[in-house]
């Protein structure tokens, strides 16, 4: 992004590691532009950062991913097949050494 483009509060992304963030500080290091992320808390450099927006969408997409994940884990864990493998272990702990 151009110098003149960042501002204190846009939202900006890192493409490198895709780190995103709000603008919260901007400073001048050895000549270089660095603007601090409110995620990271980290300076990075103006010139490499682009421009963010926030989606519902993804958001959305992973809560939706993340409940099915857990009600497949609760019928597993209801199922007869963990209840078996449950009956079938003494309770001890041998670290095989």
């Amino acid at each position: 992004m151009l110098a003149q483009e960042i501002a204190l509060g846009i939202r900006v992304r890192y493409p490198r590691t895709g780190t995103t963030g709000a603008v919260v500080r901007i400073e001048q290091v050895a000549g270089n532009q660095f603007a601090e992320l409110d995620s990271t808390h980290l300076l990075y450099r103006t010139d490499l950062l682009i421009p963010a927006e926030r989606t519902k969408q993804s958001t959305t997409a992973i809560k939706e991913d993340a409940k099915e994940v857990i009600r497949r884990e609760r019928e597993f864990a209801a199922g007869s097949e963990l209840q078996e493998a449950l009956k079938n272990i003494d309770q001890s702990c041998e670290g095989g050494g």
